[in-house]
């Protein structure tokens, strides 16, 4: 990243910070000489098959199943028109800003290794249009993951083309040409080679799972705070997350959780009441709770095998044909979308997992054989007031959501292009579903917490942990403490705010300092 702020596109890898900024914070991007230099050498020699008698895939001849007929020079360019214009095919509602910037981030640091081909002015055009706030409006459904995001990058390369429609930096709905026009950018026109590079690649689906691993790593830490809450409100024992009994299975990620919440939970007059073991009249918690580090911990460890595979993706120059840096231009499978799949396929089971134990704990408060001592569903007087017992139905209703959405995409294949590509990976497909996954697990956290909060309320005059107690005053600055009834729905949705902004997190951390 450049010190003015802009994020620098280049042949080296991009970080996961690059593609948030991009995605999430509208950052303008800038490509490196070296970047200019590598896509100038390497278009040299797409002009030199383009012109050459023997046909060459994607320069000279026709796409997929139509690849044996040899393209005439002079209808080259209504080639590359015609490949775009039908495969921008997308239907439904439309992708998300966000995840339409991480796509065509991606496909411009493609575009910079030097290895598609691309024209050094088609590169700047995709850059201004990344700088510019202009976002292709790409749709829901369109893409297979065979040949990559085919579909949703034809919409971006439409746009370069000054057709289609996109959102303007204001968020207003405008035809390309109409906008392009505004911000001073001038449409190209595609020469042989740049229709395949511009829509060959697995960007879509490698944007959202960076999209998602940087979600998903806030709410794993959320988990913990939220389950340290609920071992706390529940009279719970926090000697089970000893780091020598961590320390007996030492897989990485239970040690950070299990670490986590103790710390979370150091000082509470809660757990010192029943400290005592004249006090306690348990031999050992529910699994929800004894076992959170376990789950919370596995949880880390899939995350970060799926950052690996993100951070190889980062490092690939994904396009058919491929040139290469002694000059030669291949045919290759590299779009597959197969390694990105399988990972957004296996978060979406975490994502379902940590859900299914928050929603486990969340009932254990509202059940007087199990609450020990809180009033049935923390109600202010139970039978005229319900308290939390719905917050717990709309819990259950997203984790059983959650565990249909975990059934993966990528085991799933239809063949498509008259069978030329008869295996496809349906990463688009793994990568749509994980984003409605990771918002359930954000709701479902959110109700825990909720609850969690109420239930460390009620158990006053004693003091919960530092910690805990700021979880619940940052939640407090929204949610009104334990009293009758209210409309529900509204404080759900203030939790939910706090767990997706970070508020929980940064509150717990403005005691123990930076969670794991």
């Amino acid at each position: 990243m450049g010190d003015n702020g802009v994020v620098n596109v280049g042949p080296e890898p991009l970080s996961f910070d690059d593609v948030i900024r991009v995605a999430r914070h509208g950052a303008p991007v800038q490509l490196t000489d070296d970047a200019m230099a590598a896509v100038a050498a390497a278009r040299q020699r797409v002009d030199e098959l383009a012109e050459s008698p023997t046909p060459a895939y994607g320069i000279s001849t026709g796409f997929g199943a139509l690849a044996t007929r040899h393209i005439d020079p002079a209808l080259r360019a209504q080639l590359q028109r015609s490949l775009v214009r039908s495969h921008a095919a997308g239907n439904g509602p439309e992708v998300e800003t966000e995840v339409v910037r991480a796509l065509m981030l991606l496909r411009l640091h493609t575009l910079a290794t030097g290895h598609t081909g691309i024209r050094p002015t088609t590169a700047r055009t995709l850059a201004a249009l990344i700088s510019s706030g202009i976002t292709p409006i790409v749709h829901e459904y369109g893409s297979l993951g065979c040949s990559g995001d085919l579909a949703p990058l034809a919409h971006v390369a439409l746009t370069l083309m000054g057709e289609g429609v996109v959102r303007d930096a204001s968020g207003n709905v405008r035809p390309a040409a109409e906008a392009l026009k505004q911000a001073r950018i001038e449409p190209v026109e595609l020469a042989a080679k740049e229709g395949l590079a511009l829509i060959n690649g697995t960007d879509g689906m490698l944007g959202m799972l960076i999209l998602a691993i940087d979600d998903l790593t806030r709410l794993v830490r959320t988990a913990d705070v939220s389950a340290a809450m609920s071992v706390e409100a529940l009279l719970g024992t926090d000697r089970v997350f000893a780091p020598e009994l961590q320390a007996l299975r030492p897989h990485p990620g239970l040690a950070l959780s299990a670490a986590n919440m103790t710390r979370i939970l150091r000082d509470s007059g809660v757990m010192a009441s029943h400290r005592d073991p004249g006090d306690c009249t348990r031999v050992q918690d529910a699994y929800s709770l004894r076992c959170a580090p376990q789950v919370a911990g596995a949880a880390r460890d899939t995350i970060a095998h799926a950052a690996t595979v993100a951070g190889w993706e980062l490092a690939s120059a994904v396009d058919n044909p491929a040139v290469l840096d002694d000059g030669r231009v291949e045919s290759n499978g590299n779009f597959h979308g197969a390694p990105v799949a399988y990972v957004l396929d296996f978060l979406a089971v975490v994502a379902a997992d940590l859900a299914s134990m928050s929603e486990r704990r969340t009932d254990r408060f509202l059940d007087v054989a199990r609450n020990h001592g809180l009033p049935a569903f923390l109600a202010d007087d139970p039978g005229v007031d319900s308290g939390h017992m719905i917050a717990q139905y709309t819990q259950a209703a997203i984790v059983s959501e959650l565990k249909r959405l975990a059934v993966p995409a990528s085991v799933d294949s239809i063949p498509s292009s008259a069978m030329q590509e008869d295996h496809v990976s349906m990463g688009w497909s793994a990568a749509r579903k994980l984003r409605r996954s990771v918002d359930g697990l954000t709701r479902v956290l959110a109700v825990e917490v909720l609850t969690a909060a109420r239930a460390l309320d009620l158990r006053a005059p004693l003091e919960p942990a530092p910690a805990t107690a700021a979880v619940v005053r940052a939640l407090r600055e929204t949610v009104p403490a334990p009293g009758p009834d209210r409309f529900l729905a509204p404080e759900i949705e203030s939790a939910v705010r706090l767990v997706a902004e970070g508020g929980v997190v940064a509150a717990a951390e403005s005691v123990t300092g930076p969670l794991a």
